[in-house]
């Protein structure tokens, strides 16, 4: 979140908040500027294609060999004792994650919208953070509830037996919407692009979706294929969202073979001081 210098000189506090987001959200829409933009779609591209070509073989692996006796596992829906698992799958909830989300961009903007100087500068610098994290969240969820609709696919014994290929396309129905799981795309979504800012929480974010995805297991919500699938989606489209903002120069860096990395906590500032609101 930032907005350009000598925006928001006005003494009104409501001039100066607006100001702020409609700049923030204008620099998400410039046109790209990096001049190693190429060379970051280029990788992210041959990534894409590699992650999702593996990933999808497994999932057609799973779904035609292991999802039926995988759920055949699981307790039945509603077993009392899993009370912790149905209170941990919660905490990879999409509308939660994207509501806190939500929220906290709202709080820093207004709270930055009372700053100046060097206070907002490090305020506005944590808020382009918490951009890249929702829209890194949000948009591969968009995606996924396309697939859901489209595909349509009933969750683990719908129909009252353990079938994985029970499939009512365009339904558009809570119990023919398995595949994928939004559990997991916000899970590994949220996994990557925290990791992608702050490299040290990488081994805890990955653990926090690990257990998602089990939850969602567990729980009977989902076949195995699902999870993978939303796992596959969250990635993709999270390292699509940081190429978005990489190639405005917003929050990364490309290098020269085209790898996207996080600023420094100094580079990061520059960029929100030469954007900064009042």
């Amino acid at each position: 979140m930032s907005a350009r210098a000598g925006v928001g000189e006005s003494s009104n506090y409501p001039v100066r908040f607006f100001a702020l987001v409609l700049t923030s959200l204008a620099q998400l829409v410039r046109p790209p500027s990096h001049t190693r933009r190429a060379e970051a779609a280029r990788r992210l591209a041959r990534h894409a294609l590699l992650i999702t070509a593996v990933v999808g073989v497994l999932v057609v692996v799973l779904m035609v060999e292991f999802d039926a006796w995988e759920i055949g596992l699981m307790p039945p829906r509603g077993t009392a004792s899993l009370w912790p698992v149905r209170i941990l799958t919660e905490f990879g909830k999409d509308a939660y994650v994207v509501c806190i989300l939500a929220l906290m961009l709202l709080a820093v903007g207004l709270a930055a919208a009372a700053l100046r100087g060097t206070s907002q500068t490090r305020l506005l610098s944590f808020g382009l953070r918490l951009q890249f994290l929702f829209f890194a969240v949000l948009m591969p969820l968009l995606g996924g509830e396309l697939i859901k609709w489209i595909v349509g696919r009933g969750r683990p014994f719908v129909g009252g037996k353990a079938n994985p290929f029970n499939f009512v396309h365009f339904a558009g129905t809570e119990v023919y919407a398995s595949f994928p799981s939004a559990h997991a795309i916000t899970g590994f979504a949220l996994a990557f692009a925290v990791s992608a800012v702050w490299p040290w929480m990488r081994g805890a974010m990955i653990a926090y979706a690990l257990l998602i995805a089990f939850s969602r297991l567990v729980l009977l919500a989902h076949h195995p294929s699902d999870v993978v699938a939303g796992a596959l989606i969250g990635v993709v489209g999270a390292m699509g969202v940081r190429y978005w903002f990489a190639a405005r120069g917003l929050g990364f860096a490309i290098g020269r073979d085209g790898a996207i990395s996080a600023l420094g906590p100094g580079r990061l500032k520059r960029v929100a001081h030469g954007a900064s609101a009042p």
